[in-house]
């Protein structure tokens, strides 16, 4: 079973959005989509605007009323084989408790921004391994290589996404539109790296 997990600051927006959608849509995978606040507000449930957009980007009801904040803490850190912050101060502070962590953390918008140079032959040639988890791990190094080749967005904030939180619906939709296209990739880059791949004849 692959382990990602998703991090924001109170884990009521953002990284609670990312979580309920992606696993959702990886359900059939196997994955474990969980997420976990830097200052979690913990115990509490999706703010009622993320609800109500993560039902509308496909997300199971169940997952949506069982959420509850919970802390980031090492040990869920530890655990990840992809950890997707929010903004770069998330990553750096999931980074900072499981340096290990290095290659395979990024921001949800930088790891779009990766994935899109990638096609699906690039990521299957990268994800070598006898079992899902050791694939995904293959390709998220290949991935993170991809930031010498790549560079740094032009705007580093254009590698966050915007905090909604106690804000008008207004910016909960543009933290939507920021989030929800990352999340098309995010899915992508794992449903082919997960899967065992017979790699005649493919180029790169």
């Amino acid at each position: 079973m692959i382990e990602i997990l998703t991090v924001c600051t109170g884990n009521v927006c953002r990284s609670a959005l990312a979580a309920v959608v992606l696993r959702g849509r990886l359900a059939d995978l196997g994955a474990r989509v969980s997420s976990a606040g830097s200052g979690a507000l913990v115990g509490d449930p999706l703010t009622p605007q993320t609800a109500q957009i993560a039902l509308a980007a496909g997300a199971r009801q169940d997952d949506v009323e069982a959420h509850r904040a919970r802390y980031l803490a090492e040990g869920i850190a530890a655990q990840a084989d992809l950890l997707l912050a929010m903004t770069r101060d998330h990553r750096s502070a999931a980074v900072e408790l499981s340096p290990a962590l290095l290659r395979r953390a990024f921001t949800a918008r930088e790891f779009a921004r990766l994935a899109e140079g990638m096609t699906d032959a690039d990521i299957a040639q990268a994800a070598v391994g006898p079992d899902p988890q050791r694939r995904l791990r293959a390709a998220l190094r290949v991935l993170a290589n991809r930031r010498g080749i790549v560079g740094p967005a032009e705007d580093p904030a254009w590698d966050d996404v915007i905090d909604p939180y106690r804000q008008s619906d207004e910016v909960y939709q543009q933290q939507a539109r920021q989030l929800l296209p990352a999340l098309d990739q995010v899915e992508r880059f794992v449903r082919v790296a997960v899967r065992p791949h017979n790699l005649t004849g493919v180029s790169s």
